[in-house]
């Protein structure tokens, strides 16, 4: 945050241009996180104790805690499975001092906190990721997270990047991730610009590669972990997770405590977020002229159901990297504290 201004890359822009959203209040920024031009979990963690910063620098002194509140509710309306956005928001709304100058600077300073410490989980899990990828190492990833989708390295694309830099050669399978296709646009467009071996492959095809002994691991992210170990990330990675464990591939996913839920004894007490349905009739792209287009692909006569996210039950999951290590699903409690009784 800079001069009352908080700058992210405009994720809806690539990869066919590069732009710096400008968000002056919260609801700029709630606003950019409903639309997705700020998503991946972290980064929307950060975006939303950024938001409240934002909120206290314009909350009037009488009635500040109550300004934040409301604030801070706008926020956590705008994507419901998410857990990084809860964490970081509650985290400041559960310690909201006077709207004084010392109130606002506390607020300034945990979304700050909060900020470096998705940065340097991040890449802690990078390390410890990348000790599961050997040379020549074939890798499928879902979705996008890596450096976009958090504050800095990634979580699931943090062990490849890691891995690279210690001359470790390795090939990324990347699903396209219907339907905002953010494998295809923003996973490859990272793994370009690292100079990392890659090809985009449809949704439907990890099968294939995996039947043919082509995948040697399979790494996502999430967007809410369970106390049972349940996973809730992207849709389509349910099916992922499935085709690894027929196949005998590990599977595994990269993710910051943050992301944890203990209110969430299991993935049936995971909200879903279903997002509007013109999102699977409609493609945009780059047209040959140059010029980005958006394209209905389905009759017109026709609904659609677009589920953001499924739960992949721990079951299929080998590990869990995180900051403090990698951990098997059942030892999630043991992770956070949490006993069988709680």
């Amino acid at each position: 945050m800079e001069d009352r201004t908080v700058k992210m890359i405009d994720q809806s822009r690539l990869p066919y241009m590069f732009e710096i959203a400008h968000m002056k209040d919260c609801t700029e920024i709630a606003n950019a996180i409903n639309n997705m031009v700020i998503r991946g979990a972290p980064a929307i963690g950060a975006a939303g104790a950024y938001g409240l910063a934002l909120a206290a620098l314009h909350a009037p002194e009488k009635g500040f805690e109550h300004y934040l509140m409301k604030a801070g509710e706008a926020l956590k309306n705008t994507r419901p499975t998410g857990r990084d956005l809860f964490y970081a928001v509650d985290r400041i709304l559960d310690n909201i001092e006077s709207g004084n100058e010392r109130g606002r600077n506390s607020v300034i300073k945990t979304a700050n906190e909060i900020a470096q410490e998705n940065t340097s989980a991040c890449k802690r899990i990078g390390e410890f990721g990348s000790e599961l990828i050997r040379d020549g190492c074939r890798v499928l990833t879902h979705c996008n997270a890596g450096w976009l989708a958090c504050v800095d390295w990634g979580t699931a694309l943090a062990p490849v990047y890691f891995a690279k830099r210690q001359g470790k050669g390795m090939f990324v399978y990347v699903d396209e991730t219907r339907p905002r296709c953010q494998g295809s646009k923003l996973t490859a467009w990272e793994l370009g610009h690292e100079g990392i071996d890659h090809a985009v492959i449809v949704d439907n095809a990890a099968g294939f590669y995996m039947q043919r002994g082509e995948i040697d691991i399979v790494i996502v992210g999430a967007d809410r972990i369970a106390l049972n170990g349940d996973v809730a990330n992207k849709i389509g990675t349910y099916e992922k997770a499935v085709l690894a464990k027929e196949n005998g591939i590990p599977f595994y996913v990269a993710a910051p405590t943050s992301t944890f839920d203990s209110t969430c004894r299991s993935g049936k007490d995971i909200p879903i977020e279903e997002r509007d349905q013109s999102e699977v009739s409609y493609m945009s792209g780059l047209k040959d002229s140059g010029k980005t287009e958006r394209i209905r692909v389905v009759p017109e006569e026709s609904k659609a159901k677009n589920p953001a996210f499924d739960i992949t039950p721990a079951r299929y999951i080998t590990g869990i990297i995180t900051e403090k290590g990698i951990v098997k699903p059942s030892d999630v409690k043991s992770l956070l504290g949490k006993t069988a009784a709680d």
